[in-house]
């Protein structure tokens, strides 16, 4: 019979294109992913894996394989789940992917209303890109992302991933203080210097679409994915940005929030495995972060201040 973690490895040979590869996010070494594959061609009795150059090329029956792999991680993972729910305690662990402004905004009160009510779940918590987040999560190296989407810019859809509305927010152009620069517009903001995102990012390309839109190409001067940094850019009269309401959750600015034309809006939404949805500590960490997201939504409504039209 044939070895559930060597034919996981296969899979994750599938997913992430080398060995080296698959040794870097499993935390092996190159050479102890080869000797088990290795063992998983005895055990399969066929060729999986041929080498081309310094590479390895996976062989037809390695596909056959694959397949039946992740319909057994599948069948594996409801088991898991159905064991979880039998229980009269929720317990376990939550491996959580999320970006940057949902973090800051949602997860210390999601966390602190999670310990309170939850005291036996674990949550873990990385930061990272929602594109980049929903094909590991596909990948099973974490169990839930909160991604986001820009108008016009879907996300890569997995079809073993679910999806579930989290809450929106209004993206609106950050000016510096009036008392800078008087910008009351986008119109105003096409000779500014801009802040964005590096490029790759949905919210990146939004933007410079958005702009494009309007009439000019964004004078792009500063690059970050960090949008604390941005906003210290904006403050100090450096440059603009368009910025989600999220971002000025429980923080004053002296920032212009001038709402745009066409009123845009993005969505912050979760994603788990289907197979997993219906483990008790994932439906009570999303049923908690539900909660936490409509309070700091009226939050920031309450918070922010009068915008210009």
């Amino acid at each position: 019979m044939m070895n559930v973690r060597r034919l996981a490895l296969l899979r994750e040979l599938k997913i992430r294109g080398t060995l080296a590869d698959v040794a870097a996010a499993l935390n092996f070494s190159p050479s102890s992913v080869s000797q088990q594959l290795t063992l998983l061609e005895r055990e399969a009795g066929v060729e999986l894996l041929r080498k081309t150059g310094r590479r390895v090329q996976l062989t037809p029956q390695a596909e056959i394989l694959i397949e039946h792999t992740a319909e057994l991680l599948k069948t594996l993972e409801i088991a898991e789940a159905d064991i979880a729910a039998s229980l009269t305690t929720v317990t376990g662990t939550v491996r959580l992917a999320v970006f940057q402004s949902a973090a800051l905004a949602l997860m210390p009160g999601a966390l602190t209303a999670m310990q309170a009510a939850y005291p036996d779940v674990r949550i873990e918590m990385i930061q990272c890109e929602p594109e980049t987040a929903l094909h590991e999560t596909w990948a099973r190296d974490f169990d839930m992302v909160i991604a986001e989407q820009y108008p016009g810019h879907a996300p890569a859809h997995y079809p073993e991933l679910d999806r579930t509305k989290l809450t929106t927010d209004a993206i609106r152009l950050a000016a510096p203080p009036a008392s800078l620069d008087g910008i009351t517009s986008v119109d105003d903001a096409k000779y500014m210097p801009w802040v964005m995102e590096p490029r790759g990012a949905a919210s990146r390309h939004w933007a410079e679409q958005a702009c494009r839109q309007a009439g000019f190409e964004p004078d792009v001067r500063f690059e970050t994915a960090d949008l604390q940094a941005q906003i210290r850019l904006v403050e100090s009269g450096n440059a603009v940005a368009f910025m989600p309401d999220l971002v000025w959750s429980g923080k004053e600015t002296t920032c212009q929030l001038l709402q745009l034309p066409s009123d845009p809006i993005r969505t912050i939404f979760t994603s788990v495995r289907l197979a997993s949805a219906h483990r008790p500590a994932i439906l009570a960490f999303r049923s908690v972060l539900g909660k936490t997201a409509e309070l700091v939504g009226q939050q920031s409504r309450m918070e922010l201040p009068d915008l210009e039209p």
